[in-house]
């Protein structure tokens, strides 16, 4: 099993919601956040004063997945994600070891 973990702008979140649908994913977690990357933040004029942000704000989106289903969601992600602009954001997988389902107490593939 596998955790993907996608940073997107919060504005492209329905659209990868619905991707991930399509692909049969049963759920997913998303969480506001807010960082940077290469763009190191932008500059916004407030009342006639320009000031920094240093913090871009972004959502996280977090599914667990079979191994097989890896390549289809991230390249969903990022279609479903990108605009072409700096910004877009970033995907990575990293190994799950067990899941468990605290309702039902199932575990491995059966808790997904």
């Amino acid at each position: 099993m596998k955790l993907v973990t996608a940073i997107v702008k919060p504005f492209r979140l329905d659209e990868v919601k619905t991707a991930l649908q399509e692909l049969g994913v049963q759920g997913l977690t998303v969480t506001e956040a807010s960082g940077y990357g290469r763009q190191r933040g932008h500059t916004e004029v407030y009342r006639g004063a320009e000031y920094r942000v240093d913090l871009v704000p972004k959502v996280r989106i977090e599914v667990v997945i079979e191994d097989a289903d890896l390549d289809p969601v991230i390249d969903a992600i990022v279609r479903a994600a990108q605009t072409g602009k700096i910004g877009d954001g970033k995907v990575w997988a990293v190994p799950v070891e067990t899941v468990v389902r605290v309702r039902t107490g199932e575990r491995g593939p059966d808790a997904l």
